[in-house]
């Protein structure tokens, strides 16, 4: 080999060639190390092996990562997209044609592989031999690193034995594809466990440096457990740190609430393996269940219901128990506009916000006629200011569920219809609504897909120093011809707050109106992205 070349090589490749070289009483004949010897020389193993150093290091360096690692399962998504459209343009036929190319997948397939870091050597499984009688031990080496080795252990109840209770994907253990739930763990570090609790064992573990060897005895139908696709909004906090009930604190996976997770497995009832969507750290985490979750939260909602402060849950048992919601990535359709749909307590300024947003484009933004059983005023239209019809007629189109929304006022009902949100929708029109929050149940369907935005009030005192300061009228006064009291301002922040114990899972998105023209901002900002960006939305509205 020339000098110049030597450099560029492996250095590990190029120990193992000199130590060959060196043997002299290998059991192989001179045809097989002559095979070994030219296959260590040869330019395409040390570029194999060179490319995949750089991917090992540029997995750590923050310079480099993959922005997703679902690239196919998009392919497929944008495939049946085009499939389904009754006319395609001849830029839709291009990219359809294009995207079912061999090359093309079997390139979005590599890449997947390596975002995933699929890429790690598999080492096959020591073959058990069903007519011994002795039990098989397979003996696990992984080179101890900052990297926590991504696997929790037990006691099993049964034999009292040391075992591997679950396995994290993508970490340490799961990469190195030999150890699995159930193994039972004999020696570490030639050191014997047994007799030992599974503290012990993290002590051996912790003091061990370097390599650390296992001697396990393999578990009976075990099986490389394939990552689900399942993607979850997590409508809570969880910090692991604080958590008296995870089994591994260093293995807990912390977020926030309105995270999007990728839930990986589900194989414990009570303790999830996830991974934050997006997270360029391919190791899983655990999470609480669902199951889990939602019995923390009914005993604490019980707790304090035995206290005696459940004046915000009265409605507790009525209304769903808001955990996790699965979810899915929905595409903008041209010409098809999700409604946008404004909650927030009565006063907090919705319909200001409405208002302006329509009038930046009053062909686009466009808000369904009211329905009404009150007799037609001179100078009125039907379909106008209201859709005027008999009070019977309406009275039965409530009871059929037609009406998203309905009330009475002095003694005739007031209501909007379904019908007339899609009519806009169907029209290529913006549907914008400000409803009660009680018509949030009838407006979040898969029929109609809307994207909820919650008006939020400031502090009491930021409220009232911002509503006096812009001389706001009060809108719970008919002729909005005075300020508002401080009784109202405390209804305001009331009915928020109960608002938003009820319903806050169902938001996509909060705006807090203390300044009116940043609050406005914020809304267009949000009407823009619902047409041009892929957003996550209930898993039933993309099936």
């Amino acid at each position: 080999m020339a000098n110049g070349t030597k450099e560029r090589w492996d250095p590990a490749l190029t120990r193992l060639l000199s130590s060959l070289q060196q043997a002299s009483n290998l059991p192989s004949t001179e045809e097989e190390l002559g095979f070994l010897s030219t296959l260590l020389q040869s330019k395409e193993l040390h570029a194999l092996v060179n490319v995949h150093n750089k991917i090992i290091s540029n997995g750590a360096s923050d310079k480099f990562f993959p922005m997703l690692s679902t690239s196919m399962d998009i392919l497929a998504d944008v495939l049946e997209e085009l499939v389904h459209r009754p006319h395609m343009s001849e830029d839709g036929k291009e990219l359809f044609y294009l995207l079912q190319k061999p090359h093309i997948q079997g390139l979005l397939y590599s890449h997947d592989s390596v975002a995933q870091k699929d890429y790690y050597p598999h080492l096959p499984e020591i073959p058990r031999d069903t007519e011994e009688e002795e039990e098989t031990i397979k003996i696990v080496q992984l080179v101890k690193s900052n990297e926590p080795l991504g696997a929790t252990i037990k006691t099993d109840e049964s034999t009292g034995k040391i075992v591997i209770a679950r396995v994290m994907h993508g970490g340490a253990a799961d990469r190195s594809g030999l150890i699995h739930p159930g193994d039972e763990v004999v020696e570490v570090n030639n050191t014997n466990v047994e007799g030992k609790t599974p503290n012990d064992v993290l002590q051996i573990l912790q003091n061990s440096e370097g390599t650390i060897t296992f001697k396990l005895v393999p578990a009976d139908g075990k099986g490389g457990a394939r990552e689900s696709k399942v993607r979850v909004r997590a409508h809570f906090d969880y910090d692991s740190s604080v958590d008296p009930y995870i089994p591994c604190k260093e293995a807990g996976l912390d977020f926030r609430k309105g995270d999007v997770l990728h839930i990986v497995s589900q194989d414990d009832a009570y303790w999830w393996q996830a991974r934050k969507e997006g997270d360029r750290n391919m190791r899983a985490g655990l999470i609480p269940s669902r199951a889990l979750q939602e019995r923390r939260i009914i005993h604490d909602r019980t707790q304090t219901n035995k206290k005696g402060e459940d004046a915000e849950n009265d409605d507790f048992d009525r209304e769903q128990i808001a955990t996790y919601e699965e979810v899915a990535k929905l595409y903008p359709r041209p010409g098809m506009f999700r409604p946008l749909v404004l909650i927030g307590a009565p006063g907090i300024g919705r319909n200001e916000l409405k208002r302006r947003l329509i009038d930046t484009n009053t062909k686009k933004y466009k808000t369904p006629t009211p329905f009404t059983s009150r007799p037609m005023k001179p100078g009125e239209e039907n379909g106008k200011e209201y859709f005027f019809v008999q009070r019977e007629d309406m009275e039965k189109d409530i009871e059929k569920g037609k009406f998203i929304e309905f009330g009475e006022y002095k003694g005739n009902l007031y209501g909007t219809s379904a019908e007339s949100v899609k009519a806009i929708v169907n029209a290529g029109k913006v549907c914008i609504l400000n409803p009660h929050y009680q018509a949030l149940k009838m407006l979040r369907v898969p029929q109609l897909k809307p994207y909820i935005i919650y008006i939020k009030p400031p502090s009491l005192e930021v409220l009232k120093e911002t509503r006096n300061a812009y001389h706001a009228r009060s809108t719970f006064d008919i002729n909005n011809s005075r300020g508002f009291t401080e009784d109202e301002f405390n209804d305001i922040m009331k009915a928020a707050a109960r608002i938003e114990f009820l319903y806050d899972h169902f938001f996509d998105e909060t705006i807090v109106n203390d300044d009116l023209a940043l609050a406005f901002s914020q809304l267009l900002s949000a009407a823009n992205r619902l047409e041009t960006e892929p957003l996550w939305v209930p898993a039933s509205w993309v099936q």
